[in-house]
């Protein structure tokens, strides 16, 4: 009777180590599918901001202090964006992108008030308050999933599989 017993403990673990398995890999393919449309809507800004810089370099070229920074700053986050697209969820990926994206933000305030409140500004300006309000909405959902995984990564006794399987916590953007 005590190797029936020392089977069903056996059994017990190999199921409960399965089960974690199953469930670390389930979270951290939900992160990856929520970069897709990160992804998407980060491109979408991207291209906006690049219309806004050109449009505003267009018609008053001292409203953009340094051109050749902002442009720096667009393909610092693109090359970003890229690397993250290859590693979702990755720490080291989505800090990237995270501190390039503050960069940009950065750069973009340095451009005129006035030139970007210009009329024939209005219609890109509000394409691009849309564009970021949807990046903001898939960032906040891809986050609420790198936290559920980053929780699971790191509970008791689930961190032993993670460990031995070489689960490592997300990165949030």
């Amino acid at each position: 009777s005590a190797g029936l017993i020392t089977f069903a403990v056996a059994a017990l673990l190999i199921f409960w180590v399965a089960g974690a398995y199953n469930r670390l890999v389930a979270l951290r393919n939900g992160i990856v599918a929520l970069f897709g449309p990160v992804d998407e809507q980060f491109r979408a800004r991207q291209q906006l901001v690049r219309e806004q810089i050109e449009a505003v370099a267009t018609m008053a070229p001292d409203a953009v202090p340094a051109p050749e920074a902002l442009h720096a700053a667009l393909a610092q986050a693109d090359a970003a964006c890229a690397h993250a697209r290859t590693h979702p969820g990755a720490a080291g990926a989505t800090a990237s992108l995270r501190l390039a994206d503050e960069i940009l933000d950065a750069a973009r305030a340095r451009l005129s008030a006035e030139a970007l409140a210009h009329a024939s500004l209005e219609e890109v300006n509000a394409r691009l308050v849309a564009a970021q309000a949807s990046l903001d909405f898939t960032r906040r959902q891809f986050n609420e999933a790198v936290t559920a995984y980053n929780h699971a990564v790191r509970q008791f006794p689930t961190w032993i599989v993670a460990a031995l399987f070489g689960f490592r916590p997300a990165g949030f953007f």
